[in-house]
């Protein structure tokens, strides 16, 4: 009897983030008119490739649209929680919204690497240092939470 070797192709097909989908993304950079993100999560399951994705200034929040400064709203290094709104342009890039109070930063590291904690819906502070950072801060949903 011969020992049977076979070999299994994992089948499932990649999740593509659609639109209206809850993303969960990591800033990369952010300049004046927009932040840069690699999208991580549709809903809770993750992806095996990131996929790049863009949040406009004017989809941070959705009042005083024209006060948004993005630097006030997001930092490299940022998990945030977007909605997908567009399938994106030439560049392939996704566009997305935190435009809703459940949508924005839901992890932030200090300065001194500590993961800091949301003291407001547009500040985080440091628990170590108590230096507070403007955030767009999400308003985190049970449903999101995971430990």
């Amino acid at each position: 009897q011969l020992p049977v070797v076979s070999v299994v192709r994992d089948a499932e097909s990649q999740l593509l983030p659609d639109v209206g989908a809850v993303v969960t993304c990591k800033v990369c950079s952010i300049n004046s008119r927009f932040a840069k993100v690699h999208i991580l999560y549709v809903g809770s399951t993750p992806l095996k490739s990131t996929f790049r994705g863009t949040i406009r200034r004017e989809d941070i929040r959705a009042t005083e649209k024209d006060k948004v400064e993005v630097y006030k709203s997001f930092r490299p290094g940022d998990i945030v929680l977007a909605k997908v709104i567009s399938l994106g342009d030439a560049q392939s890039n996704y566009l997305l919204s935190t435009a809703e109070n459940e949508l924005g930063v839901v992890v932030a590291r200090s300065e001194a690497g500590v993961q800091m904690v949301p003291i407001s819906w547009c500040e985080m502070q440091c628990p170590q240092t108590h230096t507070k950072d403007f955030r767009k801060v999400a308003r985190v949903q049970p449903q999101f939470l995971q430990t």
